[in-house]
């Protein structure tokens, strides 16, 4: 049996006996003499690929994913029979260090740095004696209330190391509980948690469900000092109601790594918003484990078991 791979990211894939592997164009319509092919792995591929493969590949047992969303190729019009199964985890440790690195960023507020450095000034107000919890402002982690709306893989990945640097976590998910050893709300308690949020980092999917969730609503019930990361999907958030927020001071600074569309046209003005950080989609991009994840779901179709992160 063959399996398709991607030539947008280097694998080697321990495959199992009788399987062979086949590397083809990411972004091409799938050639003729890979129509054969029982499995494919997804990354960077684009929709003509997607389209080629459910159209014309008629042995098609799974496509494996290598993003943790799937949206996308559930669209490309797959039959029942195929199997498709995320890269849910595998991002896990990149998106933790550049939300960290974001966040970081806006509470010792170095985009401020920068600017003083570029008109070489060595800022009295950012440097020198400084007080712990100034009144309207989050600079430090130690104590900081943290909210992370979106509580899976990533935000379990991501509690314990805030915890680590002295901030209070709590994750919000569809039902309440605990996971990984941090008390989890339900989603429809966010809104009575948020006067209490220093932090609120949001790393939701993007479904129907959760489509502009973070919009005015959520940055009014916020304290005018609280920090807004958005690392998720650029769907989840209102731009408009984002904008509006940083322009009144109704939040004290944002970041955000996804955006709607992307990429975000140059004359959006987000580029020009007060106290915003944006980067280009660039906290994932980087599959850890991708191999060994291919590799094990291979056996497990083979045996006929579950799949890891199988889409539902």
């Amino acid at each position: 049996m063959k399996i398709l791979l991607p030539d947008t990211i280097d694998l080697d894939p321990a495959l199992p006996e009788g399987w062979e592997s086949a590397t083809i164009d990411a972004r091409a319509e799938i050639p003729e003499e890979h129509w054969d092919a029982a499995a494919m792995v997804v990354w960077g591929s684009s929709r003509k690929n997607l389209a080629s493969a459910a159209q014309n590949l008629p042995d098609l047992r799974l496509v494996q994913s290598l993003m943790a969303g799937v949206d996308h190729i559930m669209k490309a019009g797959f039959g029942d029979g195929v199997q498709i199964a995320s890269g849910s985890g595998l991002h896990s440790a990149t998106v933790t260090e550049h939300t960290l690195a974001l966040l970081l960023s806006l509470v010792r507020r170095l985009p401020e740095a920068r600017l003083a450095q570029e008109q070489h000034e060595w800022s009295r107000e950012l440097g020198g004696i400084q007080e712990l919890h100034p009144e309207g402002r989050i600079t430090t982690l130690l104590e900081a209330r943290v909210l992370i709306w979106g509580f899976g893989e990533i935000g379990q990945h991501l509690a314990p190391v805030l915890k680590a640097l002295g901030a209070e976590v709590t994750g919000a998910a569809r039902s309440a509980g605990e996971r990984a050893g941090f008390p989890v709300i339900a989603e429809e308690d966010v809104l009575g948690a948020l006067s209490e949020t220093d932090v609120l980092i949001c790393v939701l999917p993007a479904t129907d469900a959760t489509e502009r969730a973070i919009g005015a609503e959520v940055f009014d019930a916020l304290p005018e000092h609280a920090i807004v990361v958005n690392v998720g999907r650029g769907t989840t958030l209102d731009q408009d109601a984002l904008l509006a927020a940083l322009e009144d001071g109704r939040i004290g600074s944002a970041a955000i790594d996804v955006t709607d569309p992307e990429p975000l046209p140059s004359d959006s003005p987000l580029w020009d918003a007060p106290r915003l950080l944006i980067t280009p989609h660039g906290a994932g991009g980087r599959p850890v484990g991708a191999s060994e994840r291919i590799a094990e779901n291979l056996r497990r179709l083979d045996a006929g078991e579950e799949l890891l992160h199988e889409a539902g």
